[in-house]
């Protein structure tokens, strides 16, 4: 008697590792089907993410239906973005009334927050300080994604945008972003630069559009 309930009992446990063992090698597969159904695609309803604004306030894209939002991340050492900013913070002044809005979201490897109240003062696009979901998996910077007013995502690059960027981008995205900007002379077009040293990469990065995110330490 004593012996069938022990073999009974070592019956139920391995039936019990058999389940652990099927969800333990299960598990990883639904994690990373969940995280390629959430990774954004252009051409396709862009991931609703939480977006914390510098002052700390919060909003989730799927609260912007209805206007175009362009999520700009940039760094402090990067030279296309310090060139970038002030194009899309006068692009913004002129296009905000027609429902364009921008968010400039600080990379780590940045000038602490506190340091840039000066520069961020300067700004009329909305300064943001953290955003989460898959946006914030930059390889590069600047990267820009554009989303129309139904929610869906019409662009996104690792690129520094200029005006021959933007007026095809957005224009047609209407209904009332119809205002044409326009440049005498447009930026150079360059590749992306390599990682190195904080003032090789800058020296390097001003040469380009895009710039690696700064090695880890």
């Amino acid at each position: 008697m004593t012996r069938f309930r022990s073999r009974r009992s070592l019956f139920k446990k391995g039936r019990f590792f058999k389940h652990a063992l099927l969800r333990l090698t299960s598990l990883p597969i639904a994690l990373l089907l969940l995280g390629a159904a959430s990774e954004p695609k252009v051409g396709q309803m862009a991931p609703d993410a939480e977006i914390t604004v510098v002052d700390g306030t919060k909003l989730k894209l799927s609260e912007l239906k209805g206007e175009v939002v362009v999520l700009n991340f940039w760094a402090t050492w990067c030279a296309p973005c310090k060139k970038e900013l002030p194009l899309l913070d006068t692009y913004y002044k002129i296009q905000k009334k027609r429902g364009l809005r921008v968010f400039a979201v600080t990379t780590e490897g940045s000038i602490p927050l506190f340091r840039l109240k000066k520069v961020l003062a300067m700004l009329t696009i909305d300064s943001a300080k953290k955003i989460s979901g898959p946006y914030g998996r930059v390889t590069a910077v600047p990267t820009n994604y554009i989303i129309d007013r139904s929610g869906r995502l019409r662009y996104g690059k690792a690129s520094a945008l200029d005006l021959d960027d933007l007026n095809p981008e957005l224009v047609p995205l209407r209904w009332s972003l119809g205002r044409r900007l326009s440049a005498s002379t447009p930026p150079r077009r360059a590749g992306p630069c390599l990682p190195s040293t904080r003032e090789t990469r800058r020296r390097r990065c001003s040469r380009t559009r895009s710039c690696p995110p700064p090695p880890p330490g």
